[in-house]
């Protein structure tokens, strides 16, 4: 059986034509939506959202082309496009009857986020963001020997046809692969989530592909234009991120804060997936956030 959060009940939402996300929900009051990073689904967020729900409404979606979301195949670069995924959470809050709420992502999550806040101020009333940079600027800092950790970027960037060839035939080993080094405490994630994990990835090797491939195309023109523009996050923003800027020589804060004029930027001390490996300090710094 399938993992799931304690005391959430599961919806199915339409959000898009052919599109349905799934999500899991409970809680009461002010409303704030979670969305997982790779190679993950909602089940990353089962410790922070167990504890918002207690005077919190807490949306926990798989994201479309992950877990137990529709994936649609990929027409052009505009089906995973980040816009895209954004506008699918905007509507799936706005189905569960809330036309503004609070906004965190983790990862991939957290692009989407990004971009939901940038395209939708309306309804994006606070941002956290977990552990990535804005698409255009992480594109900017790679270079060299230390683009070397973010190998799956490239490999995933290529057309169609190779790169899911060759994630298909090794599929466990590859996403796994992220899951053994990203992680500081292996413990945070059990044996019963790592395997939902590579269960729901295993399915979704085209969709993940195609995500990825938006960040190298569409993605990044989308970001381009909204720095022409001007564009910045209007809304309360938190950021918080490993210590990986001094590595790779850049510095984090400095280039959120280009996007985010009322900005948090915390280091934390654990591995990439913070909301498994130091729930507490994820849900503290959420609750922080929100009283902002």
């Amino acid at each position: 059986m399938t993992p799931a959060i304690p005391g959430f009940t599961y919806r199915r939402v339409p959000v898009a034509d052919g599109v349905s996300l799934n999500a899991a929900v409970s809680g009461s009051g002010d409303p704030i939506v979670l969305l997982h990073g790779f190679p993950q689904t909602h089940l990353m967020w089962r410790h922070v959202a167990a504890d918002l729900a207690a005077d919190h409404t807490v949306i926990c979606p798989d994201l479309r082309g992950y877990g137990a979301s529709d994936k649609p195949a990929e027409t052009d670069g505009g089906t995973y496009a980040k816009r895209t995924m954004a506008a699918d959470v905007v509507a799936l809050a706005r189905a569960l009857g809330h036309e503004r709420f609070a906004l965190a992502g983790h990862d991939r999550g957290a692009l989407v986020a990004f971009r939901a806040g940038l395209d939708h101020p309306e309804a994006i009333t606070h941002l956290a963001v977990l552990d990535v940079l804005p698409t255009l600027d992480m594109w900017e800092v790679l270079h060299g020997a230390g683009g070397s950790i973010a190998f799956h970027l490239y490999l995933m960037a290529q057309p169609p046809g190779l790169p899911e060839q060759m994630i298909s035939a090794s599929a466990d080993a590859f996403f796994g692969h992220f899951l053994d080094i990203w992680a500081n405490d292996p413990r945070a994630i059990p044996a019963d989530v790592r395997a939902a994990y590579l269960d729901a990835c295993r399915e979704a090797v085209p969709s993940i592909v195609a995500d990825y491939r938006a960040s190298a195309g569409v993605d990044r023109d989308h970001d381009q234009d909204a720095r022409d523009a001007g564009d910045r996050l209007g809304m309360p923003v938190t950021v918080l991120q490993q210590d990986w800027g001094a590595a790779l020589g850049f510095d984090a804060a400095a280039l959120w804060g280009a996007w985010a004029p009322d900005l948090r930027h915390a280091t934390v001390t654990c591995g990439h997936f913070m909301a498994e490996e130091a729930p507490a300090d994820i849900a503290k710094a959420l609750r922080d956030l929100l009283t902002r």
